[in-house]
């Protein structure tokens, strides 16, 4: 994959998703700017990659854990990560490593790519068409509100708002919110 179509990112965090019940939200951010990319991720995803970033430490190793051990032990490095595929909601992963046989990229889910990545302190990147596709600008998040009819605003950009105003605590707005995407899909 060609570096200069790339885009870096940060993983900010992981939070609950408030409008599907037993999912979390994995927020990226465009290392140097302001546009973040939310990836929903289930229970167990979450969880792995809430274990590294907390610093907890399990009396035995999980999966990603283990799979870090097995890395170093057999010299194989985990170059980057690539997200590079977002379809029909769904994202999908590259995982470049290096090793005594040569480089290899291996397809992965974006959860497990990520949470190992973490671990061994690689670079996560995504391609600008998937960003273009699945990106917001964090600074919009309550400017849209007072700029835009809620009802002009995706399904996806509105539950991303929600989930803002519910993590600042602005639960009149979520209330709003939610009541416009409930309306979409009670009919």
């Amino acid at each position: 994959m060609d570096n200069d179509k790339l885009i870096e990112l940060k993983v900010l965090g992981i939070t609950r998703n408030q409008v599907q019940m037993g999912a979390y939200v994995l927020l990226l951010e465009e290392k140097d700017g302001a546009r973040r990319m939310p990836i929903v991720v289930g229970m167990t995803e979450a969880q792995a990659i809430a274990v590294h970033l907390e610093g907890i430490m399990p009396s035995r190793p999980l999966t990603h854990d283990l799979m870090t051990s097995m890395m170093h032990a057999y010299g194989i490095e985990l170059q980057r990560v690539v997200i590079n595929s977002f379809d029909n909601g769904v994202f999908t992963s590259l995982m470049s490593f290096i090793g005594s046989t040569g480089r290899v990229e291996i397809d992965s889910r974006t959860s497990d790519a990520i949470s190992l990545a973490l671990r061994v302190g690689a670079p996560v990147f995504t391609t600008v068409k998937v960003f273009e596709a699945s990106s917001y600008d964090a600074a919009d998040d309550k400017g849209d509100l007072a700029q835009k009819p809620l009802e002009k605003l995706s399904t996806r950009r509105l539950q991303t708002m929600m989930q803002k105003c519910i993590d600042s605590e602005d639960y009149e707005m979520a209330a709003r919110l939610q009541k416009v995407i409930k309306s979409r899909t009670i009919q």
